[in-house]
């Protein structure tokens, strides 16, 4: 039998940080094979055709466009499940095929803000776009929050699977988090100058609390809702992260290290 003053003495185990409670349930890969692909194509297919219907269905359950024939992709697991998570493209456009652009580019160009950014300036193949962000509904405990493809906020307190402990879902919020970390990653190891991304201002803000020091350098327009063009120069890809989350990135970048040999960018008349 235990005493009382026994019991009052035991030690108790201190709170896993973001970045181990992150990576005991998660674990990003390297979307490098025709079937990881496939898998990133489904969650869009999941999110954006079944769920949120911006785009159309298709019958092989796959979301695809132009862009992906010059993307790179991240996918997030669930190590316990082994469930796909969520996941996230970068978009490069060759620097030899200036034919080839971004969504933003083709889509929302009107909106630039040449006083914030020149894109004349940037070299083709140094900057890339963040893009299709999605996180399945089974990963994702919603308030308010039916027309968003992942989230980031406090979760609310509905059941989501029996999957999943109550510990595991309290970690959900930070699977977008993740996703972008995996990106910018990705855009580090390229050498880019800077990386874009199209959200909600609102989106902006909250990533802005968290480090992400994106720069507004479009005008507000009607792009599945109201979006506006943010980029982030590679001076402030990491600067503003506070310690949490650069704890965090190291873990996501040992991960890619181990995964991905990627040849950064460099311009071919230098050569």
């Amino acid at each position: 039998m235990t005493s009382n003053s026994q019991a009052n003495t035991e030690p108790h185990s201190e709170p896993l940080s973001l970045a181990d409670n992150f990576q005991k349930y998660f674990r990003v890969v390297v979307a490098n094979t025709k079937e990881l692909r496939q898998e990133v194509f489904k969650i869009r297919h999941d999110v954006y055709c079944r769920e949120l219907e911006w785009e159309g269905k298709n019958s092989s359950g796959m979301e695809t466009d132009e862009y992906d024939d010059y993307s790179y992709y991240c996918l997030l697991e669930h190590r316990t499940s082994k469930a796909f998570a969520g996941c996230i493209r970068i978009i490069i456009p060759p620097a030899d095929k200036p034919e080839l652009k971004t969504p933003f580019e083709v889509n929302c160009l009107e909106s630039l803000r040449p006083d914030v950014v020149d894109l004349n300036s940037l070299r083709r193949g140094s900057f890339g776009e963040i893009s299709r962000l999605a996180v399945p509904d089974t990963f994702r405990r919603r308030r308010n929050e039916a027309n968003q493809p992942f989230i980031i906020n406090e979760i609310a307190g509905d059941q989501v699977g029996h999957v999943f402990t109550e510990e595991e879902r309290r970690s959900f919020p930070n699977i977008a988090i993740g996703l972008y970390l995996a990106a910018l990653k990705l855009v580090s190891i390229c050498n880019h100058d800077a990386a874009f991304v199209m959200m909600e201002p609102k989106l902006r803000r909250r990533l802005n609390r968290f480090g992400f020091s994106f720069i507004q350098a479009g005008e507000v327009m009607d792009y599945h809702g109201a979006r506006a063009l943010f980029y982030l120069p590679a001076s402030e890809f990491f600067a503003e992260l506070n310690a949490e989350l650069l704890a965090l990135f190291e873990g996501i970048s040992k991960d890619i290290d181990q995964q991905i040999q990627l040849i950064p960018y460099t311009n071919p008349l230098d050569r």
